[in-house]
């Protein structure tokens, strides 16, 4: 398949990766050449720590599948565009609009959005029968999950052309409902946040919570060390959209966690967060 990926951070990064290593032909957009020159550089360093667990990674012919370009024309004949920008709405739904106009009208868009409503985003386009939400995990090369989500009008082949999809790239999908943070992210969030509280309020160390969860509850890593990897300004934008679609007082925003965004600790990507990278 003809494959398109909108946004070349963390995400958009390794839903390529991803996609090209099955030998599917990708387009990688970004608005900034530098930002995928940045992306070209993660890809080859992702792929090198690949190579070392997995037999038969072939560098090369991975980056060949993909064409890394600033030109949104490029994505005209892709067979499903992946939008893996920022966590905002609003400017997926401007990205949405012009995808819908772009694109050809066979085209699947997928949101990789984590905690916004997929239903929104299909509002502004002309195939809501053809908009689906596809959630990876970081790191996705790695992580073997990725949440389907349809909407109301959402038709069944688009979700299976989907679910295949996901197949295809040796991952497993789940069916969820558009509902804010659909599954893993409803039960994740509110975990990591109270273990931030424990940090706020002095009740033990973040080590030490990490250590708890690790050896008391069977977790293969600690919540703080994960909202590290996942970014705490990301961790904050999907505990704001929780709690302004639900009202819910349990999910409650800390506020030690929007001190240190403001102060720009966001975990590994900034060097600093609840450990220093």
């Amino acid at each position: 398949m003809k494959l398109a990926v909108i946004g070349s951070g963390i995400m958009g990064n390794g839903i390529a990766q991803s996609f090209a290593m099955s030998g599917h032909s990708v387009v990688l957009v970004d608005l900034s050449e530098e930002a995928l020159q940045q992306a070209k550089v993660n890809m080859k360093n992702s792929l090198e720590t690949l190579s070392k667990k997995q037999d038969g990674i072939e560098f090369n012919k991975v980056l060949n599948n993909i064409h890394f370009t600033t030109d949104k024309q490029k994505l005209k004949d892709a067979e499903v565009v992946v939008e893996a920008i920022i966590e905002n709405v609003e400017a997926k739904k401007i990205i949405f609009q012009e995808l819908d106009e772009l694109c050809d009208a066979k085209t699947i868009l997928a949101s990789n959005t984590s905690s916004l409503s997929i239903t929104e985003m299909a509002s502004v386009t002309n195939r809501r029968d053809r908009v689906v939400g596809l959630h990876f995990f970081n790191p996705v090369p790695l992580m073997k999950l990725v949440e389907v989500t349809a909407t109301e009008e959402t038709s069944k082949e688009t979700l299976a052309i989907a679910e295949s999809l996901v197949e295809n790239i040796n991952k497993e999908s789940i069916r969820v409902k558009d509902t804010p943070l659909f599954v893993v992210n409803r039960l994740l969030v509110p975990l990591i946040c109270e273990a931030v509280y424990l940090v706020e309020e002095g009740t033990a160390s973040p080590e030490d919570i990490d250590k708890a969860m690790k050896l008391g509850a069977h977790h293969p890593i600690g919540p703080l060390w994960l909202a590290d990897m996942i970014g705490l300004d990301t961790m904050l934008h999907i505990q704001d959209a929780l709690y302004t679609k639900t009202n819910d007082p349990k999910y409650r925003v800390p506020q030690l966690l929007k001190n240190m965004v403001e102060a720009g600790k966001l975990g590994r990507k900034s060097g600093k967060g609840f450990y220093e990278y």
